[in-house]
């Protein structure tokens, strides 16, 4: 067995047992999704989790935010920060509205015409919404490849473009991606990760060095 096939069986089965429960895992709807992984950039999960439920009372639809004045928009969505999203939100939900039928595409060409859509953002509701399975890769995801298969070197990311595609297990590419996120969210943190439990340490190119100053 290669060492990516282990590294994404070990991955998974991780993930079955210590995965979080959060409410935008309980639906497939692509609005929820969008909405959820706007909010998660650069915000703590637990900073989002009471937003993300008001926002989506508020402006339970696409067309509910489209309508919606865009100063209301930013008072609903305070105190996340990074005040620019809700307008690109809402800028989104405007133009999804009037040239998709009130639909988020379901092709990554189309996701990525959106304003304010780049790939992660589109890999992430293919994936968690629409069921196709595309590369994510954001700062957790990034940290975690980099250490595992690089040793922590500096790698561009259309390397570690590469690699999340080519790890994505036919079949179960929601499961993986998810994985991703938590075990770099959790365990495979940047300042204290979490080597000593790690899953995939036997793997990992940077263990060596990181282990010196992990956890006991």
């Amino acid at each position: 067995m290669t060492r990516r096939r282990r590294f994404v069986r070990r991955l998974l089965r991780w993930y079955a047992r210590n995965h979080r429960t959060l409410p935008w895992r309980r639906t497939r709807d692509p609005y929820r999704i969008l909405v959820s992984e706007v909010m998660l950039q650069q915000t703590q999960v637990s900073r989002v989790i009471p937003k993300y439920r008001e926002f989506l009372r508020r402006y339970p639809s696409l067309e509910a935010l489209a309508g919606a004045p865009v100063r209301e928009v930013r008072e609903t969505w305070y105190p996340l920060g990074y005040n620019i999203r809700p307008v690109r939100l809402r800028k989104i939900a405007q133009t999804v509205v009037r040239h998709h039928g009130g639909r988020l595409p379901d092709t990554r060409e189309a996701l990525l015409r959106l304003p304010g859509v780049g790939p992660y953002t589109a890999g992430a509701v293919l994936t968690f919404a629409h069921g196709k399975p595309s590369p994510i890769l954001d700062t957790n995801v990034r940290r975690v490849l980099r250490r595992v298969f690089y040793g922590n070197r500096a790698t561009p990311d259309r390397v570690l473009w590469s690699l999340a595609e080519a790890l994505l297990p036919p079949g179960d590419g929601y499961n993986f991606n998810q994985a991703l996120m938590d075990f770099g969210a959790t365990v495979c943190t940047a300042r204290t990760p979490h080597c000593p439990s790690c899953p995939v340490r036997a793997l990992c190119l940077a263990y060596p060095t990181l282990a010196r100053r992990a956890p006991r």
